[in-house]
């Protein structure tokens, strides 16, 4: 038995489905087919946070691109409920972008050795 809570567990194996996910990039298929990528401006009652739709990757998972502030940021957001909200997960800077992005091609090859 792990000494990880159930709960802890749970989210672990969503990390690295998403991980998984996001370095396979389009190559996912999911059941109900490919992720959907659209761009689209969401509906905000603050018109500063424009948000683009980039890629769908499945029901509660997307990326986005958006401005607040005077600043872009992109989300790698998986929404959950909490108190019958929907509420967003990370968001990250162009700076911690950039870091992620020029890490991709070292996480892919640690994945395929694993």
């Amino acid at each position: 038995m792990s000494c990880l809570g159930k709960r802890k567990e749970e989210e672990e194996d969503q990390d690295q489905d998403l991980a998984s996910e996001a370095l396979a990039g389009s190559h996912v298929h999911h059941a109900q087919g490919p992720p959907k990528k659209t761009l689209k401006k969401e509906d905000s009652a603050d018109d500063s946070n424009d948000d683009v739709v980039v890629c769908e990757i499945s029901k509660n998972r997307r990326v986005s691109v958006r401005h607040w502030q005077g600043k872009i940021f992109i989300d790698i957001r998986e929404y959950y409920l909490k108190d019958g909200k929907q509420m967003p997960g990370i968001s990250l800077t162009m700076d911690q972008w950039k870091i992620f992005r020029d890490h991709v091609e070292t996480i892919d090859k640690a994945v395929k050795e694993n």
